[in-house]
């Protein structure tokens, strides 16, 4: 990897300080934990609830996301949603983001 790669540990303990905010859909969203610039967070969660107003199933959702992320940012994109999971992974410096649309986790990342 040309950018220096960092690796994180995400998972239902994590113990950042998190932050949270109301969206305009009314969402509850909750910043866990993140290593990417405030706008770049913004879109992730904008795009985030668009997938799941467009999608009922995680997997579906997860697509979503990661193809929207390819598209505007480049490959290669990873997104992990559910409400019980653990991992820990290792992405590009500036390009992750866990967080919470009200009880969906949403885990995405850069690496590769």
């Amino acid at each position: 990897m040309s950018e220096e790669a960092r690796r994180v540990r995400v998972g239902a303990s994590d113990d950042r300080k998190p932050s949270s905010s109301p969206s305009p859909a009314g969402k509850k969203v909750i910043i866990k934990s993140a290593d990417m610039k405030d706008d770049l967070q913004k879109e992730a969660v904008d795009i985030a609830i668009n997938a799941f107003e467009i999608h009922n199933v995680g997997k579906d959702v997860a697509e979503y996301i990661k193809k929207e992320f390819d598209k505007k940012h480049g490959p290669t994109w990873h997104c992990i949603v559910g409400k019980n999971f653990g991992s820990y992974v290792t992405h590009e410096t500036n390009h992750f983001v866990y967080l919470y649309l009200d009880s969906k986790a949403v885990l995405l990342f850069k690496s590769g």
